[in-house]
């Protein structure tokens, strides 16, 4: 019984969040992944030291184990997704990650991605998407860190933290990826 009537006041809160909030939450993620690209791009040649980068296998794909946290109203759920990136050179992949989190929080998200490596495994990531709660569709901006340790032939591990902006309820988002490139 307690869970459900935190859910009926997640829902209420969704319901008076103002149009006006969500649009403001919108711009301000795209201006921020604006300018963390323009500070990437505008230092591409010091930004690409130690990159880790094999043109022959730009794909890479992995599997997402974690949680996500929503502040308000203090909900925690066990999150699984997959991340897609296909690397376009030695700073910049492009991709897609879908997740779904369970337990207190049910939700499915979908995102557009750009990693941006700028240092040997450290990337962020940002794009835009949109989730789905409770029936209910939300634009959704991302905007995080993940760090790639290879462990040989071409798998992956990378720990990772991100910061979901949306018109329903920000979260945070963290976990594992177990990955591997070809």
């Amino acid at each position: 019984m307690i869970g459900k009537s935190r859910r009926s006041f997640s829902l209420h809160k969704r319901r008076d969040n103002p149009p006006r909030l969500a649009e403001l939450k919108t711009w301000l993620l795209q201006s921020l992944s604006c300018a963390l690209a323009l500070l990437c791009f505008g230092n591409a040649s010091h930004a690409q030291i130690d990159v880790e980068y094999e043109p022959e296998t730009p794909h890479h794909i992995s599997i997402v184990v974690g949680g996500t946290y929503v502040v308000e109203p203090d909900e925690l759920g066990f999150t699984v997704g997959v991340d897609y990136e296909y690397r376009l050179n030695r700073l910049i992949g492009l991709g897609f990650v879908v997740e779904r989190a369970f337990g207190e929080i049910d939700s499915t998200t979908v995102l557009g991605v750009a990693d941006i490596h700028v240092w040997r495994g450290f990337a962020f990531q940002v794009g835009p998407g949109f989730e789905r709660i409770d029936g209910e569709t939300f634009a959704l901006g991302r905007l995080g860190g993940l760090y790639e340790f290879e462990v040989g032939s071409g798998f992956t591990i990378a720990p990772q933290a991100h910061y979901d902006i949306s018109g329903g309820e920000d979260a945070i988002v963290f976990g594992i990826a177990f990955g591997v490139a070809f």
